[in-house]
């Protein structure tokens, strides 16, 4: 089983709302067996077309199944309604290493 990355480009609308939802995230991330490896708001663009993402978050994962029970438990689900509402969130799954 590989492990699995979760990468999230976020840009905010109402940082206020989304504040709330980083302050309640490390209670809720606890004992997920994942790891955050980064994370980084005005993160530097090396290259490409100019980007509007203010924010990168990169976490660590045993396997994409803990990734998913992870996303889709209850406690990640309430405080991701304040995720919602305060930014604009584009996120994926990779296979790690």
């Amino acid at each position: 089983m590989s492990r699995a990355l979760v990468v999230a480009t976020i840009r905010f609308k109402d940082k206020e709302r989304y504040d709330l939802y980083a302050a309640a995230f490390p209670a809720v991330f606890q004992g997920s067996g994942g790891a955050v490896l980064a994370a980084a708001e005005e993160p530097l663009q090396m290259s490409g077309p100019r980007s509007d993402v203010e924010k990168i978050v990169v976490m660590r994962f045993d396997s994409e199944d803990a990734a998913h029970t992870f996303l889709n438990s209850p406690d990640y689900l309430r405080i991701a309604e304040d995720r919602d509402a305060g930014a604009d969130v584009t996120s994926w799954i990779l296979k790690g290493f």
